[in-house]
């Protein structure tokens, strides 16, 4: 493989990641960084027919979609890590499992600002990749398929039947006075009191919303497998070889996701009102939805690289790579950025802000992000906060600047 080959390789990795790190910005954005119920009336009186809109745009294509893509792209880089440590005859399995543990660390950081921080639950799940990564593929694609039509969700539901996994209270009762308090810190407490909610009765709430049947949990291994499984056949060493079966997979996609949306449809339309969400019939059409989002993902997947492969798009496209490849800095910093703007420890804006005008603020965001990463990587090798978990991966200072050796 030529220099230019595997640079270009590189760089359409980081622009889908930059890419998938963009999408899940805009859902947070527009979500105002609550990670769960409101209570009645919020955003009334700011939620015209265009903030509606940008609703239904979101829930369609972006919600549960983009952060597939990432967590994909998560599988695909642990692959990477240990095919790059075994070509060097470099045994990384450990030194994995001491970087996962760092990547707690940070991702807790983070759930301290916004409790529905994706880096804990990465960390806790990125020790099982290990032994998959020797295993046949085969059991890799069984495992995922496993996971994707919903077996551990039904699990968990025959288990706990809908209720709270952490036994604080119904998920989703937005008349529950723990909800209702958690609402209140976050709007109008200060970053310390914001910090304290979220350190542990935030991340309660995660792990029900994780491991419940909202099965966020299981589904990210599932991605996770996935991205194993697309580094273990080399498919962005070989894009252009692999065309015809993207298109199919693809188009297959399509055809998938249409009948998953009559099923889906069909079965919540059959629920009795009001809708009882820790019903069973409640939890099954939770699955059909999520083979929507399962199937969207995969064609936005497939549309990007499909579209990357031509020169035009590339150069679009390649706009993401430099914020891509500071995801790590990018992601924890919108959430400082998004929390500040709408949290009472900031600029309180919280529930004031109409959708469509979050949107658009999102976009701004990702804009200025994306630009200030193309300027600092032509100085620094890495963005902040990948130069620390690097460095502390090698118990090492990891050298910084580019001119550095």
């Amino acid at each position: 493989m030529t220099e230019s080959i595997q640079t270009k390789r590189i760089h359409s990795i980081d622009a889908l990641r930059g890419f998938a790190l963009a999408g899940v910005a805009l859902v947070h954005m527009v979500e105002q960084y609550i990670a769960g119920p409101t209570p009645e009336g919020f955003m009334e009186g700011v939620n015209s027919l265009p903030d509606q809109i940008v609703q239904v745009i979101l829930q369609l294509f972006f919600t549960g979609k983009f952060f597939a893509l990432f967590s994909i792209l998560f599988g695909l880089s642990f692959t990477i890590q240990m095919k790059s440590a075994e070509d060097k005859n470099i045994q990384f399995g450990r030194r994995f499992l001491w970087r996962a543990a760092l990547l707690f660390v940070i991702g807790y950081i983070h759930q301290l600002f916004y409790r529905g921080d994706i880096l804990t639950v990465y960390a806790v799940l990125a020790p099982l990749l290990i032994p998959f990564y020797k295993i046949p593929t085969k059991w890799i694609l069984i495992t995922a398929g496993f996971i994707f039509l919903g077996i551990p969700r039904f699990i968990a539901y025959f288990i706990f039947g809908g209720e709270s996994i952490t036994g604080i209270h119904p998920m989703m009762d937005i008349t529950n006075p723990q909800v209702l308090a958690y609402f209140e810190t976050i709007k109008n407490g200060s970053l310390i009191e914001v910090f304290k909610t979220n350190a542990v009765y935030g991340m309660l709430t995660k792990i029900d919303f994780q491991m419940s049947i909202f099965g966020r949990f299981y589904y990210t291994f599932g991605y996770f497998l996935i991205g194993l499984w697309l580094g273990r056949i080399e498919l962005f060493k070989n894009l252009e070889a692999y065309a015809k079966k993207i298109k199919n997979v693809m188009l297959w996609s399509v055809a998938v996701m249409l009948v998953s949306v009559v099923i889906t449809f069909a079965t919540f339309a059959t629920i009795a009102q009001p809708i009882d969400n820790t019903s069973f019939h409640f939890t099954l059409g939770m699955n059909f939805m999520d083979w929507v989002n399962i199937c969207m993902a995969i064609i936005i997947f497939c549309g990007f690289l499909l579209l990357y492969q031509n020169k035009k798009w590339e150069d679009r496209l390649l706009f993401f790579a430099p914020y891509g490849k500071m995801a790590l800095t990018n992601y924890i910093l919108q959430s400082v950025i998004g929390t500040f703007i709408l949290f009472g420890w900031g600029l309180g804006y919280l529930g004031q802000i109409r959708f469509s005008f979050l949107f658009i603020m999102a976009l701004l965001l990702i804009t200025v992000q994306a630009t200030v990463s193309k300027y600092w990587l032509m100085k620094f090798k890495y963005g902040p906060i990948e130069w620390l978990w690097r460095s502390g991966t090698y118990m090492k200072w990891q050298p910084f600047l580019k001119k550095e050796e």
